[in-house]
C-alpha cells in the first residue's frame, strides 16, 4: 500500500447486549460486500476471548492482536500493521482481517490505548474498517464505540430478557451524546418464531428498526459449515439479499434487490402495548 495514498476510512461497529444474535456473521457479510463492490476492506475480531471470525473463515492466521501489539510496544517507527494482517480471498473478492488472540491470557493482555491506535493506523489504508465486538459496555468497546463513525446495534425479538437488554443498551447509547445518526437499530431473525411481535418491541424502544434481515438458519449454518459469506454464495438466499440491501443504505450504493425491511408501524401512544407495561 502506498503511504501517499492515505484515506480516512469508515469505521462500522456491530454492537449488541445479548449474545448469540449474529454480529459476526453479519460483520463478515458486510466485509464481503464491502469488497465484492471494490472497497478495500479490514475485519476486526474484538471478541478477544472468543472470537469467531477466523473459524467462520477457515482461516489459519500468523499473527493475531496480541502478536501486533507486541510489535507496536516494541515503538518500531517503521511498523506498518497492514503487512501483518490474514487476508481472505473467495473468487478474486479479498479483504483483510485482524483476528483474535489465539489464546485466552493473551487476551487480558490487549490494551484499549493500542488498540485505539490500531483502529486509526488501519483508516490511513482502508475505505472500510469493520469491527464485530462483544456484547458488553467494556472499556475497550467504550472507546470502540467513541471511535466508530456507524454503530450497528443489533437485537432479536426472543425472549423478554433479550428486549429488556436490548432497551437499556438502545438506551444507554442514546444517553453518550452520539450523533442521531451515528446508531443504527437493526433486527435480526425476524420472522423466527416468537409471541413477541416487532410493533410491541418497536413501541418499548421509542423507535423503529432501521433494517431488518429475516431468520435463515438453512443458509446461515451453510455458510459457516463452507467458510463462504452468504453474499458471496451462488445460492443467492434471501438472506444474502437483506445483508446487500444494509450495506447499499450505508454506501449509498444501489443495489439490484429491494431491502425486505419495510417501516414498523410505531403506535401514536408511546406507552401502549403489553410489553411497553412490563418495564413501566
Amino acid at each position: 500500500m502506498a503511504e501517499e495514498n492515505l484515506i480516512n476510512g469508515v469505521v462500522i461497529t456491530f454492537f449488541s447486549t445479548a449474545s448469540a444474535v449474529g454480529k459476526t456473521l453479519i460483520s463478515v457479510n458486510m466485509a464481503s460486500e464491502l469488497a465484492r463492490e471494490g472497497y478495500s476492506v479490514c475485519l476486526l475480531d474484538m471478541d478477544l476471548q472468543f472470537g469467531d471470525v477466523s473459524n467462520y473463515l477457515k482461516l489459519n492466521p500468523i499473527y493475531t492482536m496480541a502478536d501486533i501489539q507486541r510489535m507496536m510496544q516494541a515503538e518500531n517507527s517503521d511498523f506498518k500493521i497492514y503487512e501483518f494482517l490474514t487476508e481472505y480471498e473467495h473468487r478474486g473478492v479479498a479483504f483483510h482481517v485482524l483476528p483474535a488472540p489465539l489464546q485466552l491470557s493473551e487476551a487480558y493482555n490487549i490494551e484499549p490505548e493500542i488498540v485505539e491506535s490500531m483502529v486509526r493506523d488501519l483508516q490511513r489504508y482502508y475505505d472500510y474498517i469493520i469491527v464485530d465486538t462483544t456484547s458488553m459496555f467494556s472499556t475497550l468497546n467504550m472507546r470502540l464505540l467513541d471511535l466508530s463513525t456507524i454503530v450497528t446495534f443489533l437485537g432479536i425479538v426472543d425472549f423478554i430478557p433479550t428486549i429488556k437488554n436490548m432497551k437499556i443498551g438502545n438506551d444507554t447509547l442514546r444517553s453518550l451524546g452520539y450523533d442521531s445518526n451515528k446508531i443504527r437499530l437493526v433486527l435480526n431473525r425476524s420472522d423466527a418464531k416468537s409471541q413477541i411481535s416487532r410493533a410491541d418491541v418497536e413501541n418499548l424502544l421509542e423507535e423503529r428498526f432501521y433494517h431488518i434481515l429475516p431468520n435463515d438458519f438453512r443458509s446461515a449454518s451453510t455458510s459457516i459449515k463452507t467458510g463462504v459469506p452468504l453474499v458471496l454464495s451462488p445460492d443467492d438466499s434471501e438472506l444474502a439479499r437483506a445483508l446487500r440491501s444494509l450495506v447499499s443504505l450505508y454506501t449509498n450504493k444501489p443495489v439490484e434487490y429491494e431491502s425486505i425491511a419495510e417501516p414498523g408501524d410505531i403506535s401514536e401512544e408511546k406507552s401502549g402495548g403489553w410489553l411497553s407495561k412490563l418495564f413501566n
